[in-house]
């Protein structure tokens, strides 16, 4: 898979999650799974996700093990964005 389709899955999966949040947690947790491979294209060190917080939809505060800390957004143009904290 492209990194871009892999990109496209991921904020897909983040969007779907945002209208869901129950449908994902009923689920099992795909989302820290999902945040670590965002991070993980963005060239982003994240050796665990530990925590993720849902500031709003497509919208997240991400904690990894390592201690980094990043802000995970959908843009405007619908791109996954990663922004260290």
């Amino acid at each position: 898979m492209s990194p871009r389709a892999l990109v496209t899955a991921l904020v897909t999966t983040l969007a779907a999650a945002s209208v869901c949040g129950v449908c994902v947690a009923a689920d099992g947790p795909p989302l820290p799974q999902d945040m670590k491979a965002v991070i993980a294209l963005q060239g982003l060190p994240c050796d665990k996700v530990v925590d993720v917080k849902r500031n709003a939809d497509s919208d997240y505060l991400v904690s990894c093990q390592d201690g980094n800390r990043y802000h995970v957004f959908v843009d405007a143009k619908g791109r996954a964005v990663v922004q260290k904290q």
